[in-house]
């Protein structure tokens, strides 16, 4: 007969994306992380004219339409677990980061708030705010030891805010987190002990997020607006294809279209989505510089994530052009499951990552919470 797990706790990840949305739910028992469950449902349609201009989370759907499809994945996944950490996309995040002259440990919250009206485009009021010093020493002007503070900090709006949380209360879920994206990124990506410098590419379908961490502290997080829904257009704007054709193509294949070919005409057609995806590379790169030269440090390793990363050529162009290592996102590798899952979760990680990494980030909210 077997035994229940004794101190085992499941979590949900879920990430409310714009071309699909994602639930993951993890299980810790031990040391050990198990994935016990997961799901999602595609939602987005390449061929809608505002999702090159949209700029608001779950822009295309209400809350009901979106606790829908939520309830929809749990239950076909037969989902039991209600709390939950939701991530906030990019576009939704407000990010900065500054530095602040020398002083004490009491003085330092005062002083990111004043610093933080000058970077933030928006009434304090009107945001929540959440802040990391990542950099420096306490102490003052006058004492030897003391030196700039390096602070890191992210604002949502609060209207945001409450829209994740009416979500959950239409979808019978007890919010725990919500959390920038780029946090679950971390935590899925960053094992625990690591101090190397990362750069961290999610292609999207909406925008890029590219975002750079000194073991799990982030540094520094960019969102551009070049992404999956950018590359799909202009990489089928270079092959002599009709109006036609493209909307097909759209339609039926979107992206994975250029990790199919196999004809004749394979090296043209991957040829031209690589040269449409080096305007996301040169973003990157500019991000990278910048750091270099406010940090002076180098980038040992790109981890890139999303859908996009899954189409043959993307790691051999991002080392090309960047010298170091390269690997596509992987959230799944220290993490047990069944080994009759490894194709398929393979053929899914780098999707997965935000969702894994918020029920990552929860697991361990439940146990620091045991602890006090």
């Amino acid at each position: 007969m077997a035994l229940p797990k004794l101190f085992s706790k499941r979590f949900l990840g879920i990430d409310v994306g714009t071309s699909a949305v994602r639930i993951v739910e993890l299980e810790k028992s031990g040391h050990n992380i198990e994935l016990t469950n997961y799901g999602e449902i595609k939602t987005a349609n390449t061929e809608r004219e505002t999702l090159r201009v949209t700029k608001k989370a779950m822009a295309f759907f209400s809350v009901q339409e979106v606790s829908d499809i939520i309830k929809a994945i749990m239950e076909e996944a037969k989902i039991k677990t209600r709390q939950c950490a939701f991530s906030i996309p990019d576009f939704s995040t407000f990010f900065t980061n500054f530095r602040l002259p020398p002083m004490t440990k009491a003085e330092l919250s005062e002083a990111v708030m004043f610093e933080a009206r000058q970077h933030i485009p928006l009434p304090l009021e009107s945001v929540t705010v959440d802040w990391q010093l990542v950099g420096g020493q306490f102490g003052s002007a006058s004492q030897g030891a003391a030196s700039e503070l390096e602070i890191v900090l992210a604002a949502i709006p609060n209207e945001i805010v409450q829209q994740y949380k009416e979500v959950a209360r239409a979808a019978n879920l007890e919010v725990v987190s919500l959390d920038a994206e780029v946090f679950g990124l971390i935590e899925a990506l960053v094992p625990d002990g690591q101090t190397q410098v990362v750069c961290l590419v999610d292609i999207g379908t909406q925008s890029t997020v590219c975002s750079i961490a000194e073991g799990k502290v982030l540094k520094t997080s960019h969102s551009f607006d070049i992404a999956g829904s950018y590359v799909l257009e202009h990489a089928l704007g270079k092959l002599p294809l009709d109006a036609e054709t493209i909307r097909e193509i759209k339609k039926k294949f979107g992206l994975k279209f250029f990790s199919m070919a196999k004809n004749e005409h394979a090296n043209m057609i991957r040829g031209a989505f690589l040269s449409a995806l080096e305007s996301i590379a040169k973003e990157v790169g500019l991000m990278i510089q910048g750091y270099g030269r406010l940090d002076n440090k180098e980038i040992s390793k790109i981890i890139v994530s999303g859908g996009t990363a899954l189409i043959p050529g993307v790691v051999e162009l991002f080392k090309n052009r960047f010298k170091c290592s390269v690997e596509i996102a992987n959230p799944f590798k220290d993490i047990i499951y069944p080994s009759m899952l490894v194709p398929e979760l393979l053929k899914i990680a780098p999707t997965y990552t935000v969702a894994i990494g918020m029920a990552r980030r929860g697991l361990m909210a439940q146990q620091a919470a045991k602890k006090e």
